[in-house]
């Protein structure tokens, strides 16, 4: 119930402003409108979390121009901390810039990972298991949104999940890349559709966690 009101109203106040642009959020269904500029919202990215008392849940949105993810925005208000990124001027954590984890091996952190009842375990395990065979750790808080956005301000190493929505993926692909780190083509074969896997971290580390994935990323 949460999600829809929250989603409403955003819903209502871009469309207020922006009333040629399209809207596509999680409570709203996956048709696509026909628009150049199309906002991405998930009203509640952990609403599990938000339900049982836990204060790992956000606002995620992105905003998507003529088929390319242009900015982020993860708020998590429970820390009072807004993540934000907008292509081709950086990611920024309130008024803070911010960069990915300086890491060099998956040693040196803690990755973010997520899985959902939409990918089976053979989709998800075999990278849990080459990244604790390398000698790596890893958290899952509910989150993939507020996740993606700890990787891009490097309190993470990175973030991988085997399949995501675009209302969850997409801010924190731009935040990720615009603090200067990678991300695989999270919109190829239809991604803002279908959804795809999502793997984001440092440039350095990127081609390692990407290894340990099996299936083939874009």
């Amino acid at each position: 119930m949460a999600d829809k009101r929250v989603e409403a109203f955003v819903k209502q106040r871009i469309q207020s402003a922006f009333p040629q642009d399209g809207f596509l959020g999680e409570e709203s269904g996956t048709r696509l409108p026909d628009a150049r500029i199309l906002w991405v919202v998930d009203p509640i990215d952990g609403t599990s979390c938000f339900l049982n008392g836990l204060h790992t849940w956000c606002l995620s949105l992105a905003i998507v121009a003529d088929g390319e993810p242009v900015i982020g925005v993860v708020y998590d208000p429970n820390h009072r901390e807004l993540f934000h990124a907008l292509r081709g001027h950086g990611a920024w954590l309130n008024d803070a810039p911010i960069r990915p984890h300086p890491a060099t091996t998956v040693k040196e952190g803690v990755m973010g990972v997520g899985t959902s009842h939409r990918v089976t375990p053979a989709d998800f395990l075999p990278f849990l298991q080459a990244l604790l065979s390398d000698g790596g750790m890893f958290i899952r808080n509910g989150s993939g949104a507020l996740m993606s956005a700890w990787a891009a301000a490097g309190r993470l190493i990175g973030y991988y999940e085997p399949h995501m929505n675009p209302w969850d993926a997409l801010p924190g692909l731009v935040l990720m890349r615009e603090a200067g780190g990678a991300s695989n083509d999270f919109l190829a074969q239809e991604g803002i559709q279908r959804g795809n896997p999502l793997l984001l971290a440092s440039q350095t580390l990127y081609p390692q966690l990407k290894k340990m994935i099996p299936q083939p990323l874009h």
